[in-house]
């Protein structure tokens, strides 16, 4: 398949103007195909050349002013119109084209519960012409009306009202103005509750054999829904711009949500069967919130090419957090975003991947290469530089920004350019410059604190305390961004209490970095702790002075906010990951200070890291036993801490953690044959399919198990917890199976594909997956070629050899970069996996002198 260059889409853009599309697409037509007739009305500007996408299983017609053309002429994804003549035209196309199993296009899903089968569209970059032929790129909004033909019994969701004709036919009113990526059909059985608010109508939508779950969270998530849209009307000044707000929740989605008008898609893991934490919980408000943002940054007002897109997914993600901090329970939403998502934006700007927020456009030549840049750069970077730019412009301006840029671009294509114009409008502040620093820029500064008494030739200001004590600050950075900084002083609190000892605020006060040269002098004596970037409002890795790093050892869990704890948190996990921090420091750390930590958030994050990259990959062998105990004994310690039944979302972190780290049977298979933890909770299918993986993973339970277990839960998380747990079974045979599925028959959706490689690589199981380390390249490069970017993405992710930590491990991987074969999707998902193996092994090799 050809991609769209950049170069194409302006000549494009240059020639044409695209009025509506009228489009009918039947799904009675069988489980392979559907028929999909388009007419496209448009208008050359000049005389020229161009084309349309289409990608048909069949292309029966094509004609163009009623003039038949031939089909044959079809070159792979793209059917030329050389010769246009200025003035209107229009293109008919009909053609049978496939439905998808990997997540792009037209997915089609049969729920192994009750055999329903439900189809959805997921267009973006590039797969709108897997579905119907278009002109398929940003800047050529169009008018979408859409008739579908659907079994009878079934319910039609599109980005407008959809109305039920009769005999299975559904008519979608007509779009405004919108981009074709964010054209959106879903069909199917649906479960739906429905309601009205702001004169609107709004549902939300789940498979049928997931209604009950539904139904328990509908009002949670209806009230979410209120509550983001009230408030982002009292920041906006233009209103919610379609004219119904449903939301489906979609099975076998790869992203989390898609921000397609009036139909916003979510995986249906949102819909939750078994018990979640609060934060799980308001991690699903996140995203709610996250795709309603995008109604007007994204939807009402797009980018022009896909060098901005992160103008959409970074706003999109500081407006979730920060609209749900002020209109929701939720309310300490960054907490979570400092522990789960910071992170991600940390590793991906460290790596030879890396890429500045906003690229130049030369460097995302086409479609290709615009898909490697949705990451954590994108959205946890670029909604930290946001949030950042709020904390230096004010929110005033920084909103009186976004309103002008909505009203000049609305329903049109905007740029960098135009939204810092805007920005710039509402401010006496050089926005321009503050963009050339934070957003054309790769990399993180790293701001290192130094404190000591002031030297005698320095001004005591503010002045000294009634004792005559001052203390100095000098904040060194290695980088080049400008930042804006709060700095928190904490002294060692008066009283005892079990525990670490306690830690009391004594003063917060901002700062510039860099400064004018000199240390900024504080009156009283030097506080035990002093944190930089204290609330977490900037975006760089922080080093601590050295009294304060030994505070943090033995006081970390006494600091009495969780945002501060969170920065402190973030910082041991970049001293790791810098080799500045010896693992079994972090863990002794882990052990001493959580089981007094009270931010789930912050449990969940701290224990993922010591887990999945402290004990899995950065531990040398020799030391894993007793990195393994730590971490079990402090699963143990905070199971006993939650015994009282009072921190049941605690408790479950606590309990998932121990079941994955458990390295003897008996206590799971206790738990298991019980159907229950002692002392709760009780085991529910995602807690039952955890502890029968692990048992697969030490060998302790068999295919007899894992079928019993599949006949008891028989749902679509039920088949992919038995393919995961096949997959992670210690034998050769297990092993064979499990790779043959992955990268020969090809036969495996995207979401049991995922869930077999997730399976198949485990810590110890190195006597039976040696062999399959040099064979994961040249299977994974033809399989990218053979089935696309998804499955290239999950298998660079899931079925990478992560625990293979060894110097010929990376130069297999190094080596295998070179062949030509490689995909763009792939290369992407191998550097980084390449990169982060060879931190691994350098923190290792510190480790070991």
């Amino acid at each position: 398949m050809s991609v769209l260059t950049r170069d194409e889409a302006q000549t494009r853009a240059q020639i044409l103007d695209v009025e509506r599309y009228t489009i009918a697409l039947d799904l009675t037509t069988g489980e392979e195909t559907f028929d999909s007739a388009t007419a496209i009305r448009f208008t050359a500007r000049t005389a020229g050349d161009t084309f349309v996408e289409v990608q048909p299983a069949t292309l029966r017609s094509i004609s163009l002013d009623g003039q038949p053309l031939d089909p044959a002429l079809l070159d792979g994804n793209r059917y030329p119109l050389p010769g246009l003549t200025a003035g209107p035209h229009e293109l008919r196309v009909d053609a049978a084209m496939h439905y998808s199993r990997t997540g792009e296009g037209m997915h089609r899903f049969t729920d192994p519960t009750d055999g329903e089968t439900y189809l959805y569209t997921q267009l973006f970059m590039d797969d709108i012409q897997r579905v119907f032929a278009a002109f398929d790129q940003p800047d050529l909004k169009s008018v979408f009306a859409i008739d579908v033909t659907a079994p009878e019994g079934w319910t039609v969701l599109g980005n407008g009202v959809a109305e039920h004709t009769g005999q299975g036919r559904w008519t979608i009113a007509p779009t405004p103005l919108i981009s074709t990526y964010l054209v959106a059909i879903a069909a199917g059985p649906w479960h739906s509750i429905t309601t009205e608010h702001a004169g609107l109508p709004f549902g939300i939508h789940c498979r049928r054999s997931l209604a009950p779950y539904l139904d328990a969270d509908a009002d949670e998530i209806l009230d979410i829904t209120r509550a983001c849209y009230d408030r982002y009307h009292e920041k906006f000044d233009e209103p919610y711009p379609f004219d119904s707000y449903d939301q489906a929740f979609v099975p076998e989605f790869n992203a989390g949500a898609m921000e397609n008008p009036g139909l916003v898609t979510f995986r249906d893991e949102f819909v939750y069967r078994s018990a979640v934490t609060d934060t799980e919980r308001q991690t699903r408000a996140m995203v709610i919130a996250h795709e309603m943002a995008h109604m007007w940054f994204g939807d009402l007002v797009t980018l022009a090419w896909w060098d901005d897109i992160w103008l959409n997914e970074s706003f999109a993600e500081y407006m979730g957090y920060q609209t749900l901090t002020e209109a929701t329970r939720f309310t300490d939403t960054w907490v979570d975003f400092g522990v789960a998502r910071k992170g991600w934006g940390y590793d991906a700007d460290q790596r030879p991947s890396t890429h500045p927020v906003a690229p130049d456009p030369d460097a995302v030549p086409d479609t290709a290469s615009a898909l490697l840049n949705f990451d954590g750069i994108s959205y946890a970077k670029g909604a930290s530089a946001l949030r950042q730019l709020v904390a230096w412009l004010g929110e005033k301006d920084f909103l009186a920004g976004i309103n002008a840029h909505f009203a000049r671009h609305k329903f049109a294509n905007a740029t960098l350019a135009d939204f810092i114009d805007n920005l710039a409008s509402a401010t006496d502040r050089d926005v321009h410059a503050w963009a050339g620093q934070w957003l054309r820029t790769t990399g993180i500064d790293t701001l290192t604190a130094e404190t000591g008494t002031p030297a005698p030739t320095e001004p005591s200001n503010p002045p000294a305390n009634g004792n005559g004590q001052s203390w100095a600050l000098t904040v060194t950075r290695d980088g080049s961004r400008p930042h804006r900084i709060t700095v928190g002083a904490y002294d060692h609190a008066l009283g005892t209490q079990a525990g670490p000892g306690r830690l009391a605020l004594r003063d917060r006060f901002e700062i510039d970095v860099p400064g004018d040269g000199t240390p900024t002098i504080r009156p009283g004596r030097r506080p035990a702790l002093v944190v930089l970037n204290d609330g977490d409002l900037t975006y760089a890795k922080i080093r601590l002075d050295t009294a304060s790093w030994d505070t943090v050892l033995t006081s970390l869990s006494g600091i009495p906010d969780a945002l501060t704890r969170a920065v402190l948190w973030n910082t041991a996990r970049d001293m790791v990951r810098d080799g500045d921090l010896a693992p079994a420091t972090y863990l002794a750390t882990a052990r001493t200070h959580l089981p007094y930590e009270t931010d789930i958030a912050l449990v969940q994050g701290v224990l993922s890291f010591a887990a999945g990259q402290v004990v899995d990959r950065c531990t040398i062998p020799e030391d894993l036993p007793a990195a393994r105990a730590t971490l079990t004994d402090l699963c143990r310690d905070l199971i006993r801490r939650t015994e009282d039944g009072s921190q049941p979302g605690l408790r479950l972190i606590a309990v998932r953690h121990f079941i994955d780290a458990a390295t003897q049977p008996d206590t799971l298979r206790s738990w298991l044959d019980e159907g229950t933890v002692h002392g709760g909770p009780e085991l529910d299918p995602e807690l039952r399919w955890r502890i029968l993986t692990r048992l697969a993973v030490l060998g302790a339970t068999d295919e007899a198990a894992i079928a019993t277990e599949l006949a008891a839960d028989p749902s679509a998380t039920g088949r992919e917890g038995a393919a995961r747990c096949r997959a992670a079974l210690p034998t050769a045979e297990a092993k064979a199976a499990a790779w043959d599925a992955l990268f020969t028959d090809d036969t495996l959706s995207n979401y049991l594909f995922t869930a077999t490689a997730q399976g198949f690589w485990q810590p110890g199981q190195e006597d039976v997956t040696g062999d399959y380390v040099s064979r994961f390249y040249p299977d994974a490069i033809a399989l990218a070629a053979r089935r696309g970017p998804a499955i290239a993405e999950a298998a660079g992710r899931y079925a990478f050899p992560v625990y293979a930590v060894d110097p010929e491990s990376l130069g297999t991987g190094l080596r295998a970069l070179e062949d030509p074969a490689l995909t763009p999707a792939l290369r992407r998902k191998l550097v980084d996996q390449l990169d982060d193996l060879r931190r691994a092994l350098a923190v290792r090799t510190s480790a070991t002198g």
